[in-house]
């Protein structure tokens, strides 16, 4: 037996030995190099690869686009249980066609739009991983405020001009009360052995911004109560479309001062209190989706809600009838509701993350944003429409807006936020969402459809 094994191995070696002097014997063969082999065997070769690699390619590029379509629809739509609601939207139209019932259509339409609201925010949170969280607070805010501005847009063009004042004015009180106290409270539940904190400097900043604000529409509104107008329903609306004019730069001046030339005092805190600008809980945080896949389904959701904002703009009147509630509470309290349900859910997720910047940013910066952007901007609009939109807002509107500026101005001076300081916040916006429950508005022809 060994021997054969001998004979094998020695005829094995033979064989390598012999095929490694034909190879030799080959490379100096020129004939093996002629062109016309060259050719011959480039031409097979192209003629095969042309062939199998284009179906291939295609058939993987499919397969891959396939799959990142599911893992994308799965991660955004399929993911979360609010979307469970997502199918009220389709059945808004369907009851607006068949029944007309605007209570219905007006219910549906903000359990449609809720859910959407919330993915937009997730979506932005997605893309503000590939912009840093500057620019990312930013887009936060921004779209988180698109529900309420569609909603304001669509409701300008109905002539309805008082509910859009109302609805941009439930926005800033909601972010500032009820956002704002609710991500203080549950951080604070978290972190209750310390104070959480976050950068002052910034607070103060937007605190100001938000009492410019005040300022531009308190004065309107002074004008028109103490009847000192040069001319008479003239004089207030000039003045409101110059005011607005100067709160578009002011604002301008502010994402300059944001994002160029004091872009350090923005960097979030860390524990310890100093500015850094990147965090330590970051690095285990990665994006879900790209950033492409994160601007295809901001555009969709921005488009759904502007679909469904129409029917819901207007059931307004329809529902106040057929609820016996007034439009006031319908339009302060209740839209806000829906349209802040991703900064509600952004708030409170950074807070327990204790990344309570963040949590500001979206909550003071979306007020912030809605005073000094969304209202002036809708004047603007408005005037270009020939619509009278101005900023008297009314004395009680006016006034309520001012007092909750002072009272978040003064929980804000101290740098730190407990869940005392937040239950303290969620209280008060319940006496505001009271107050509004029990205040008849004007009954002026800016409710009306033009």
């Amino acid at each position: 037996m060994d021997c054969k094994l001998q004979l094998v191995g020695v005829q094995s070696s033979l064989e390598m030995g012999s095929l490694n002097d034909g190879s030799m014997h080959d490379l100096e063969d020129e004939s093996l190099f002629s062109p016309a082999n060259v050719a011959r065997k480039a031409q097979s070769i192209s003629a095969t690869g042309n062939a199998s690699f284009p179906t291939i390619l295609s058939t993987s590029g499919d397969k891959m686009l396939r799959n990142r379509v599911y893992r994308s629809l799965k991660t955004v739509v399929f993911s979360n249980k609010l979307n469970l609601l997502m199918p009220f939207g389709p059945l808004v139209i369907i009851v607006h066609y068949l029944t007309g019932h605007h209570g219905w259509v007006f219910f549906l339409s903000l359990l449609a739009i809720t859910p959407l609201a919330e993915r937009l925010g997730y979506a932005t949170e997605q893309l503000a991983f590939f912009t840093g969280p500057t620019v990312g607070g930013l887009l936060n805010a921004t779209f988180g405020n698109a529900t309420e501005l569609i909603i304001s847009i669509y409701a300008l063009r109905s002539g309805m001009i008082r509910v859009v004042q109302l609805s941009l004015l439930g926005s800033i009180l909601s972010n500032m009360l009820l956002v704002l106290g609710c991500a203080f409270f549950c951080g604070g539940l978290v972190f209750h052995r310390k104070e959480q904190v976050f950068n002052k400097g910034t607070a103060v900043v937007n605190s100001g911004l938000l009492l410019m604000a005040v300022m531009g529409l308190l004065f309107p509104a002074v004008l028109h109560y103490t009847h000192t107008e040069v001319h008479f329903g003239k004089s207030e609306l000039s003045l409101s479309r110059f005011s607005s004019c100067i709160m578009l730069i002011a604002y301008a001046a502010y994402l300059v001062f944001q994002l160029k030339s004091h872009k350090d005092l923005y960097l979030p805190l860390t524990e310890e209190g100093s500015q850094n600008g990147e965090g330590s809980d970051d690095d285990d945080e990665a994006p879900e989706i790209s950033k492409w896949e994160s601007v295809i389904w901001l555009s969709i959701m921005t488009a759904w809600i502007s679909i469904l904002s129409e029917y819901l703009v207007d059931a307004i009147e329809g529902a106040s009838k057929s609820w016996n509630m007034p439009i006031a509470f319908i339009s302060v309290i209740l839209l806000p509701l829906v349209g802040n349900a991703a900064e509600h859910a952004s708030a409170i997720m950074f807070a327990m993350k204790d990344k309570l910047d963040i949590s500001l940013g979206v909550a003071i910066g979306s007020s912030t944003q809605i005073s000094m952007f969304g209202i002036p901007f809708c004047v603007v609009v408005g005037w270009m429409m020939g619509s009278p939109m101005d900023l008297n807002f009314q004395l009680f509107e006016t006034a309520t807006l001012f007092i909750t500026v002072i009272v978040v101005a003064f929980f804000l001076q101290e740098g730190t936020s407990n869940y005392f300081k937040g239950l303290m916040l969620i209280l008060c916006y319940l006496i505001v969402a009271a107050s509004f429950f029990v205040h008849e508005d004007l009954k002026d022809d800016r409710f009306l459809k033009r």
